[in-house]
């Protein structure tokens, strides 16, 4: 505190005076040293260090004014945690300083731990798919189709699949639905286009406007053979759903109407009609007849 009353008294100013003061007697005494050292050229060097005597004690006062700012801070800041202020006064001082860094890390180790656990899920889904039955049939269904309120929770189709087919292992099946309403079918068409261009299944279940749509596409296998030779004992004209690809002019059978089948009603799902088709690259092409042909059996 000497140090600092001997400052004000260098400065010719009372003790603890006021900031502005300080502020105002230091530019006073600037220009009064700037003007004495224009007058007495010869003495300039005294001058100067009697300025730098004074400029030392300006700076001082300075120091303990932040200082007694920063004190008063701390305490409206940190005084609440008495014995603790100190080590509260550090973590936000950390905090203020590395939030961002810290932040940084922080998001690191969540994408690290996140990417870990995918991959141990990716293994042990991969793992699990090793360990199953070959698929004996892929469906995909797709159109006005829903399921039901109260269908099994896990896996609903494919166990409906294999109570009709109990001699087959694995069904795989995917559900897209698209309203009737044209209005309302834009959004989900846009996943329909999706799924027709990434998944590979053996057979199509549709409703008629589906069944048009990717009948055109030349996506479906001709059945006119197979109608005339494996499905005939138990076809009918009114079965047989006939269109016109973009590719072909004439006319041919890419469907069948399962939707009087009494296997059709076993399934857990909303409908109005089924018309199954095979995929052109289907793997397994003759399972996808078989099935056809077994739901065409039950048909009165």
């Amino acid at each position: 505190m000497d140090e600092l009353k001997q400052a004000y008294e260098t400065m010719g100013l009372p003790e603890l005076a006021a900031k502005e003061e300080v502020e105002k007697r230091y530019t006073t005494l600037m220009r009064q040293s700037r003007s004495r050292a224009q007058l007495q050229k010869d003495n300039a060097g005294d001058a100067d260090e009697s300025f730098a005597t004074i400029t030392k004690a300006y700076r001082l006062i300075l120091e303990y004014e932040d200082r007694k700012l920063t004190d008063a801070f701390n305490e409206q800041e940190y005084g609440k945690y008495k014995k603790m202020a100190g080590q509260a006064q550090k973590m936000d001082h950390f905090w203020r300083y590395y939030k961002f860094h810290t932040l940084g890390a922080i998001a690191a180790v969540a994408l690290i731990i996140y990417g870990v656990i995918s991959f141990m899920n990716y293994r042990e889904e991969q793992e699990r798919l090793a360990n199953l039955p070959p698929v004996d049939l892929n469906v995909s269904f797709m159109g006005n189709y829903m399921l039901k309120d109260d269908a099994p929770k896990k896996e609903p189709i494919e166990t409906a699949l294999l109570t009709a087919f109990p001699e087959w292992k694995r069904f795989v099946s995917t559900l897209t639905f698209v309203p009737k309403d044209q209005q309302s079918q834009f959004a989900y068409m846009q996943k329909a286009v999706l799924v027709l261009a990434t998944e590979h299944p053996d057979v199509y279940i549709m409703d008629e406007s589906i069944f048009d749509w990717i009948g055109v596409q030349g996506m479906l296998m001709k059945l006119d053979d197979d109608v005339n030779g494996v499905f005939k004992p138990h076809m009918t004209d009114s079965l047989s759903k006939k269109l016109k690809t973009d590719e072909d002019t004439q006319e041919h059978i890419y469907g069948i109407d399962l939707s009087k089948s009494a296997l059709v009603n076993q399934l857990p799902l909303y409908k109005e009609n089924m018309i199954i088709g095979i995929r052109v690259d289907s793997k397994n092409p003759d399972k996808a007849k078989a099935f056809i042909n077994k739901y065409l059996a039950t048909i009165k």
